[in-house]
């Protein structure tokens, strides 16, 4: 079967973030790149076309599917773009920056028909899904408690905080959705902690129980000395897992072999494969449980 061509929208850090990681793959390859900034001309190659705008890399009509990477403030507007089009669609999380934005794209989608998959990459990670695997066969017992940590190596810029919704919404939704994921069961409260001053832009602390009487701890910061990190313990009645599944030094490689799973996956549920990412619906369970965080 041909690769699936994938057209990449938004060329800044996480798209050509995706781009390496997906220079490797022999089932999906980015063959058009809309962008407007003329640095973007830079990752023009043979099989590789740059675009000024979506709309101009629609009229082209050379591309299977959409790789939507611009900054989540306008992911709803993106996304309507692209279901208006019927092009397959797989958004960066968290498709917008509430949950209203995460419904209203899922609304567009299923009224078209069009295949939206947002992207929680941790899906794709294997010793994830090993954890996953082995509470769902009950091989932990009954879940205690599962505490989630997400610290990134230095702050974003004023201009991203600025466009991201904050440290629940840009960070946290990752874990929201991890743990909903990992566990199968949902949120039914918040306790949220944050340092005093100026160091609440930079870490917030919450505390979770889950429908099933799970407690889940959720760890967000964003100035760490060894780098980005992510790590899952869980703690069960028959036994307990810890992944450290994003770690220096291997960090970027587990991250680039995550968003390629992730992009073949889309391609190949696409073409009639089984759905295996996030729907639309996850995202907007993400979003509602950041706004109720930072409530």
């Amino acid at each position: 079967m041909s690769p699936f061509r994938l057209g990449l929208i938004g060329a800044g850090r996480m798209g050509r973030t995706h781009l390496a990681a997906l220079e490797t793959s022999a089932a999906v390859r980015i063959t058009a790149i809309a962008e407007p900034s003329p640095s973007a001309a830079a990752l023009a190659g043979p099989d590789r076309a740059i675009h000024p705008s979506v709309d101009a890399m629609l009229a082209d009509g050379t591309i299977d599917g959409a790789l939507v990477c611009v900054p989540s403030v306008l992911h709803r507007a993106t996304v309507a773009r692209l279901v208006a089009a019927g092009l397959p669609i797989l958004c960066e999380k968290p498709c917008g920056v509430t949950a209203d934005d995460a419904q209203h794209s899922a609304d567009l989608a299923a009224a078209a028909g069009v295949k939206l998959q947002v992207a929680y990459w941790r899906r794709f990670v294997p010793v994830l899904q090993d954890v996953r695997a082995r509470i769902a066969a009950g091989a932990l017992g009954e879940l205690y408690h599962l505490a989630c940590h997400q610290w990134d190596g230095a702050p974003p810029s004023p201009e991203f905080r600025a466009g991201s919704g904050g440290i629940f919404v840009d960070m946290g939704v990752h874990e929201f959705d991890q743990i909903r994921w990992i566990t199968g069961q949902d949120f039914a409260s918040f306790h949220t902690a944050v340092p005093s001053a100026g160091a609440g832009l930079e870490s917030a602390q919450v505390l979770c129980t889950l429908t099933g009487g799970t407690t889940a701890l959720i760890s967000l910061g964003q100035r760490f000395p060894l780098g980005d990190v992510c790590r899952v313990e869980v703690f069960g009645t028959a036994d307990a897992a810890e992944a450290r599944f994003l770690w220096p030094p291997d960090a970027d490689a587990a991250f680039h072999d995550a968003l390629r799973r992730q992009a073949e996956g889309f391609a190949a549920w696409v073409r009639g494969g089984p759905a295996l990412g996030a729907t639309a619906a996850d995202a907007v369970a993400a979003l509602a449980a950041a706004e109720a965080a930072g409530r």
